[in-house]
């Protein structure tokens, strides 16, 4: 069954609601929101030049879709943000750096453990068997770090008993079970309080409570060792209690946060960053990455942000137009309960909110930039383009004669060739020399049924009518978005679009030198298939 013919089969309504992609195996890949079901998983299998490229591989595995209908886009927007986290779909976002999803674990071994727990991505728990306890939220009244939950309880940490007493008993953090210094029945007893208060059945105030009798109960029998050891636990509860108490204090008002977004399409990644200012001060500060996948996209991003941390501002300051902001506020404003505010802040606005986001901004391009070869980032800034050119193509005619015209197009990702994705033509509707009409056979041909990713370049052996004849090729079949460029061998000069004269660049500029490899590189591959050719005659 086509592609076509499975959206037709599945008779998929007009409405708003939520769409979920599967793979031959039935597994849930990818799972997106539509104010009109039909129109936008129609438009998977019917604009396929608009996709990005690794939307092609998303819409090259699936072999099912299924549906859920709501009453409205609000419904939508919050329905999957909830699937997302279920099912975790391979091409979905999935915030690596969410704080919300803090799950703890307890053994079930003679002498119980505790453990973060740690899911794949089906959301099975890995790791030894146990009970499990969550999720918990920083800020929440039950979270607490392991390390001092295991100082407090006094619960081991070492992954099987010692057969000697290790460092942890003599600083007072466990009780060494390991050489029956405790017995079961005690260690269980510090267990199940521990269980207790995970589970919500106890408060730590009430444990606090008990361990304060303990500690006179103990004075009072003349068991004063015992007695320092509940005084040292106290301590470290007091310490931990305060240090909650000013985080709360801390996070009461969180005025303002600041998201700025950056897409580098030619891996097909957007960068994410977000500064959190709180009275004035900036607070909080963190980096995500998602693919450019599907209906991947800010707003997108924004939901399951907002979904996965304990408070939400106010005021969200972006750095982009959102065409669906009403919606996205209203489905955030059910999460978080009070009114939200995402503005958008003008490129060339002024004043300190503008600042900021400058600042997110630079950080986010130095970061992008620093994953490439400096070759093409210097190459990037020399054409003025808006992705760097990660990858590259570069066409050449090779004429050797009047009677053999064959032509070459050579790949470079990251400034190095990929021979792989090299490609050989023979000329087939030219007679004659005629470069131009050459040039925009190869073009054509490369591009109408390329299986692989389109380039982020393409670079045209030659000076001004060459670059027009291959232009007119991409616009003939509805290729207008990619940057091309010519380059002539005599003075090695850079034609660019839209404009008459070429570039003037130094000859040192580690770009050019960029596009005279790619160059000199199609025009040996060109040049020995035709001696090949010729040596067959």
């Amino acid at each position: 069954m086509t592609s076509v013919e499975l959206v037709k089969e599945k008779r998929i309504p007009e409405q708003p609601g939520v769409y979920l992609m599967k793979d031959k195996g039935g597994q849930i890949i990818y799972i997106g929101k539509a104010k009109n079901l039909r129109k936008r998983v129609a438009s998977y299998f019917t604009r396929h030049g608009d996709l990005e490229w690794k939307t092609g591989k998303l819409v090259s595995r699936i072999c099912d879709i299924e549906f859920v209908v709501t009453d409205n886009e609000i419904e939508a927007f919050l329905l999957e943000s909830n699937l997302i986290k279920r099912y975790r779909p391979v091409f979905n976002i999935e915030l690596k750096d969410q704080q919300r999803y803090t799950y703890l674990k307890i053994t079930d071994e003679p002498f119980p453990r505790l453990l973060v727990a740690r899911r794949n991505r089906g959301g099975e728990f890995l790791g030894p068997k146990g009970k499990t306890y969550g999720p918990f939220v920083r800020g929440s009244s039950k979270y607490l770090t392991v390390g001092l939950l295991r100082k407090l309880f006094k619960v081991r940490i070492c992954n099987r008993l010692p057969k000697k007493a290790c460092l942890q008993y003599f600083i007072k953090n466990c009780e060494a079970p390991c050489i029956e210094k405790v017995t079961q029945h005690r260690y269980m007893a510090n267990i199940v309080f521990l269980q207790e208060i995970l589970e919500g059945k106890r408060s730590i105030e009430t444990f606090a409570t008990e361990m304060q009798n303990e500690m006179k109960r103990a004075s009072d029998i003349g068991d004063y060792e015992r007695a320092k050891e509940m005084r040292d636990t106290l301590y470290r509860l007091n310490n931990l209690r305060v240090r909650q108490k000013m985080e709360k204090v801390a996070n009461k008002n969180p005025d303002e946060e600041y998201i700025g977004i950056l897409y580098d399409r030619a891996r097909g990644v957007a960068h994410v960053m977000s500064l959190r200012r709180t009275r004035g001060v900036i607070s909080d500060r963190k980096k995500f990455e998602f693919d450019l996948v599907g209906d991947n996209s800010l707003s997108t991003f924004l939901l399951q942000y907002y979904s996965s941390v304990p408070i939400v501002p106010r005021f969200v300051y972006v750095n982009e137009l959102l065409e669906d902001r009403r919606v996205l506020e209203m489905s955030i404003e059910k999460i978080a309960g009070h009114k939200v505010n995402i503005v958008t802040i003008p490129q060339k606005s002024m004043g300190q909110r503008h600042e900021l986001m400058s600042l997110i901004i630079r950080n986010l391009a130095l970061y992008l930039e620093r994953g490439y070869d400096p070759a093409i980032v210097e190459l990037k800034k020399m054409l003025g383009l808006q992705v760097v050119p990660y990858v590259i193509d570069c066409f050449d005619v090779s004429n050797l004669g009047t009677d053999i015209a064959v032509g070459a197009c050579c790949r470079f990702v990251d400034g190095r060739p990929d021979k792989s994705s090299y490609r050989k033509f023979k000329i087939k509707s030219i007679a004659g020399q005629n470069d131009f009409a050459m040039m925009a056979e190869l073009v054509q041909r490369r591009y109408s049924n390329a299986a692989e990713r389109l380039p982020d370049l393409i670079v045209i052996d030659g000076g001004k009518g060459q670059l027009a004849s291959a232009l007119a090729s991409l616009r003939s079949i509805g290729i207008n978005d990619i940057p091309c460029v010519g380059l002539a061998k005599e003075n090695e000069e850079v034609f660019v679009q839209h404009e008459s004269k070429p570039l003037v660049i130094p000859r040192t500029n580690s770009g050019l030198k960029v596009l005279q490899r790619i160059r000199d590189e199609a025009h040996r591959f060109g040049l020995a298939y035709n001696v090949s050719l010729r040596k067959l005659r």
